[in-house]
């Protein structure tokens, strides 16, 4: 796969755990991410966790739009289950996503939920080769 740093998009999703439903959100998130991982086509997702704060972290590395735009499609009802135990507060966007994404984030863009920022420099590394077992 050859990612092209200038359209590669890193999101970060900051959410509020609803109080009471921290199991709940746990499992919905491991639930969502086997299966983006099995079928989705992010190149990376990581979520993390503080439970005294109830907040979760969550960071989603696409190739480009049309990645983001095929995570949806297939995830929805994945994003729904984890979107029942929490709210988003705060959500970035770094990089350049095309107007179909940013036409599908609209309503938190208006809110000021979400914020896109442009890239002014990077680079993006060869995936490293599968470790023999």
């Amino acid at each position: 796969m050859t990612l092209e740093a200038d359209e590669t998009l890193l999101f970060r999703n900051t959410m509020r755990i609803t109080d009471g439903h921290l199991e709940e959100f746990t499992a919905a998130v491991r639930e969502a991410i086997g299966f983006v991982e099995r079928n989705a086509p992010q190149i990376m997702v990581q979520t993390f966790v503080d439970a005294d704060r109830m907040l979760a972290y969550s960071y989603q590395l696409y190739a480009d739009s049309d990645a983001v735009l095929e995570h949806w499609r297939i995830s929805e009802n994945h994003i729904n289950a984890v979107s029942a135990h929490c709210t988003v507060v705060d959500f970035q966007v770094h990089g350049s996503p095309d107007e179909r994404v940013l036409a599908g984030m609209r309503d938190m863009i208006d809110d000021g939920t979400a914020v896109v920022t442009a890239r002014i420099a990077g680079f993006v590394r060869p995936l490293p080769s599968p470790r023999a077992p």
